[in-house]
């Protein structure tokens, strides 16, 4: 048995453990650990028991949430978090657009593996009911996704100018791999800001990896993603008017280590492939081709305004296209999410974002009312990290993809534990005082 094997097995055994034991939010820790280390795809797998891993991590999570159902939904209702009644009708748009989907086959396939998706999604909400299980929960992401980068760099560019064959369940090709990397961007910055100094080498370890994975994967979307992100992230710090004594010292020294290390691990492989997004005109190289996807997208919907289903795009695109795109991917997240569902199920798509976005917003005003300056700014890299994989889906396909609906999560885990629980338990307080008050009088 190797050692990678070996490793698997302690955390896999670490993390039943915990649940049982410690926290049932480490179902979901578990859960995100065993996505990444994708042992069914791995070289060391042979030295395991070939068993579906993410299926008893479901189960585990599952099992959990049943033997505390009712602690775990005082703490973490459903109802109150906005983003789960636009998921259930996406969700049920799935159902009605398998109707009449022009691959019905693949439609059902894939439909059922986003419903698996959105039952962990809400149990996971359920069980990351705390301030601790919220940091480990992006702690187990940014340790899967610098795996993902230590992969990379071990098995270096083995298919032309990027590396294949690391994918994960969900993205098996080189551009989802990249962009499950693009969030940890902003979370980083966000640790090696508030950390301490072995915290910092740390974040510094991690980066580096993540980088280096994604110079090596060379994928432009996720480049444009991390960019987007990571970018805006360091602008808050900067220039946040709620920004700390050092702050922005702080900020432009991460900038600096970040843009070296960057540098430093670029070579001119990507840049020959980064180039090629300021050459418009060569639509083989630069890929500003997808545009005439998207458009022709929009085309298939003003069509068929109701959806063509999972990969309807694929099946059409011959006939808009012309003969020399025949099945070719829409490549963004936006075009396969309006093609895949209509305007209908677009609009859903966009108002669970817009929901998101507002009860976020409230959660910032509320822990600012507190002085609570950290909670703040890791609602912030949580945005930014949804933000810079919004950016690099643009260009990929990647509606359905569990980072997606993992970011989504987290931000939605961080309104509960910041701002609707505190809230509920300010609204409590103030009625069993006035009670008191009027029953004395």
């Amino acid at each position: 048995m190797s050692k990678f094997a070996l490793l698997f097995l302690i955390v896999f055994a670490g993390g039943i453990v915990a649940t049982l034991f410690y926290s049932g939010a480490a179902s979901f820790i578990l859960y995100q650990l065993v996505y990444f280390l994708n042992p069914d795809a791995r070289w060391w797998s042979a030295g395991i028991p070939g068993i579906s891993y993410s299926f008893f991590c479901a189960v585990l999570m599952l099992g959990a949430f049943a033997l505390r159902y009712r602690y775990f939904s005082g703490l973490s209702p459903w109802k109150k978090q906005p983003i789960f009644k636009w998921v259930l009708l996406l969700l049920v748009m799935y159902y009605v657009v398998g109707l009449y989907a022009l691959r019905p086959e693949v439609h059902d396939r894939f439909v059922f593996s986003y419903l698996k998706m959105v039952i962990i999604i809400a149990v996971a909400y359920k069980l990351l009911h705390s301030r601790a299980a919220l940091h480990a929960s992006i702690w187990a992401y940014i340790v899967g996704a610098t795996y993902i980068g230590y992969l990379a760099t071990i098995t270096g560019r083995n298919s032309g100018d990027r590396v294949e064959g690391i994918g994960l369940v969900d993205s098996p090709d080189a551009n989802g791999v990249a962009s499950t990397l693009v969030p940890a961007a902003a979370l980083l910055m966000y640790y090696a800001w508030l950390g301490n100094k072995k915290l910092k080498v740390l974040c510094i370890i991690c980066g580096a990896l993540i980088a280096n994975g994604l110079v090596l994967i060379n994928s432009r979307g996720s480049f444009v993603g991390a960019l987007v992100g990571g970018g805006a992230f360091l602008m808050i710090m900067m220039f946040s008017g709620y920004r700390q004594k050092g702050q922005r010292a702080m900020a432009i020294m991460i900038a600096v280590i970040g843009i070296s290390g960057a540098l430093y691990v670029a070579d001119d492989t990507f840049w020959e492939r980064m180039s090629t997004l300021q050459n418009p005109e060569d639509k083989q190289t630069s890929g500003s081709g997808r545009v005439d996807f998207w458009l022709a997208a929009i085309d298939m919907t003003i069509d068929r305004p109701y959806g063509l289903g999972i990969q309807g795009f694929n099946q059409l695109a011959g006939p808009y296209l012309g003969d020399e795109f025949k099945n070719k991917s829409v490549h963004s997240l936006w075009a396969q999410g309006l093609y895949e569902l209509g305007w209908i199920g677009f609009v859903f798509f966009v108002a669970m974002l817009v929901s998101l976005y507002r009860i976020s917003r409230k959660a910032r005003k509320w822990v600012l009312e507190k002085n609570d300056i950290t909670a703040y700014f890791q609602i912030r890299a949580l945005e930014c990290g949804l933000l810079g994989f919004l950016a690099a889906g643009s260009f990929i396909n990647q509606f359905r993809a569990e980072i997606l609906y993992w970011m989504i999560l987290l931000v939605a885990v961080a309104t509960n534990v910041y701002f609707l629980r505190e809230q509920s338990s300010q609204f409590t307080k103030s009625s069993v005082m006035t009670m008191q008050r009027r029953a004395s009088a």
